[in-house]
């Protein structure tokens, strides 16, 4: 898709469909004191001031290179009060309903600080109950970052595709280069038997011939009768090295024969990597011509160092019925050494970078939003997550590229 329709699809999809950007501020009072709800205030600790009537909460997240915690400070008509003089309670709700709940009580340094860490993102609906001096309140507001919303039919046209979160299996791959050589054994030449003029020649470079196939005819000098060389192999001309006409010793070698239906695959490990190559591993070929991959297993390691690269040589056989692999050609591949199952993978196609974190988004409904990620081992395909995601979270897998930029399009606050 053009990126100017994509573009236009977002745009349509945050105009008409609500894309929600940063914290709106509104703090919701129940009760008949709701209009008394100051959202924009400011403690003097820079956190959200929450009021009813006379009694006023200021709350903030602690993230001063601790993990974040709510923190809180309690007033009656402006004034500090002591930090023992109540108690707060917030139950937050994260997208998909998931609760959790902070119970903030007194420090000796004058506030009220919870045990329990904050977990990014911090984005959820939040509710909180203060019990100062017997008298109970509550406040509702939402806090939201790191989240959008793009309806389902304008994802659909951007290419916005997820998929549930599961396991995977992470391979430990090796990147190698190598040559195509003709296998061992499957090399002959057709000779002359006796000296002599060659009279005929019946087979070019590049012509499949059948073994027994007439290639040339000599006529020897010994008895001035002519004989015929035969080819001793099914397989490729690779070479003649002979003209009609010309004069040949016995022995000459007149024509080389390969049988090409099956290749070598010599590849060129260095360092620590020969340490991790056995028999038996799956090895993927890349032709370097036209990108055609085949897939075969490593057969040997070579004992020998190669001479001019110093590289340690291992082997595989690879399949060429059709022709297309040729000898002398350079390809790259890939050898797994191993295969390790992971409880959750994604497609490194989920991943993008927000903030300081690597992240995928998981959506929910028409609501997408950024989820930090603790990742473990990686391939050319995927990544272990570690931690930031569940089983069956619905992850933007393709196209998430466009998720993030609407997200930051909106505003991506971190106001508490």
């Amino acid at each position: 898709m053009k990126i100017g329709l994509t573009a236009a699809l977002l745009a349509l999809a945050l105009a008409g469909c609500g894309s929600s950007g940063p914290d709106t501020g509104h703090d919701h009072a129940d009760g008949a004191d709701a209009a008394h709800a100051d959202a924009q205030a400011r403690g003097e600790h820079g956190g959200r001031l929450l009021r009813q009537d006379d009694i006023a909460v200021e709350l903030a997240i602690a993230e001063d290179g601790t993990p974040p915690r709510y923190e809180a400070w309690l007033y009656r008509d402006d004034k500090p009060l002591p930090a023992k003089a109540g108690e707060v309670d917030i139950v937050l709700t994260r997208l998909g309903g998931v609760r959790e709940t902070h119970a903030l009580r007194a420090r000796r340094d004058g506030r009220l600080l919870a045990d329990t860490v904050v977990g990014e993102p911090h984005s959820f609906d939040v509710a909180v109950t203060a019990r100062i001096d017997g008298r109970t309140l509550r406040w509702t507001f939402p806090s939201f970052e790191g989240r959008t919303v793009i309806a389902a039919d304008v994802a659909r046209e951007s290419g916005i595709r997820v998929a549930k979160a599961g396991p995977g299996v992470i391979a430990d791959e090796h990147e190698v280069q190598g040559l195509l050589t003709p296998v061992e054994g499957r090399v002959a030449s057709a000779m002359a038997r006796f000296p002599g003029p060659i009279r005929a020649l019946r087979a070019n470079v590049g012509d499949t011939v059948r073994a027994g196939q007439p290639l040339a005819s000599i006529e020897s000098n010994l008895s001035l009768s002519t004989y015929t060389v035969a080819a001793p192999i099914s397989g490729v001309v690779l070479s003649r090295n002979a003209a009609i006409g010309a004069v040949v010793g016995e022995g000459a070698p007149l024509f080389e024969i390969a049988d090409l239906s099956t290749l070598w695959v010599d590849l060129h490990v260095f360092g620590a990597d020969a340490t991790h190559l056995r028999a038996g591993v799956p090895v993927t070929v890349t032709r370097m011509s036209d990108g055609v991959q085949a897939q075969t297993t490593l057969e040997r390691v070579l004992p020998g160092t190669a001479t001019a690269s110093q590289s340690t040589v291992a082997r595989a056989t690879l399949a060429n019925a059709d022709g297309l692999w040729r000898p002398g050609s350079a390809v790259s591949a890939k050898v797994t050494v191993a295969r390790q199952p992971v409880a959750l993978a994604l497609p490194l196609s989920a991943l993008q970078r927000f903030r300081d974190w690597d992240v995928a988004f998981v959506r929910v409904g028409d609501t997408y939003e950024v989820r930090p990620l603790e990742l473990g081992r990686r391939d050319a395909t995927q990544v272990e997550v570690v931690s930031g995601l569940r089983a069956g979270d619905e992850v933007v897998v393709e196209q998430s590229y466009l998720v993030k930029a609407d997200i930051e399009k909106a505003g991506a606050s971190h106001d508490h």
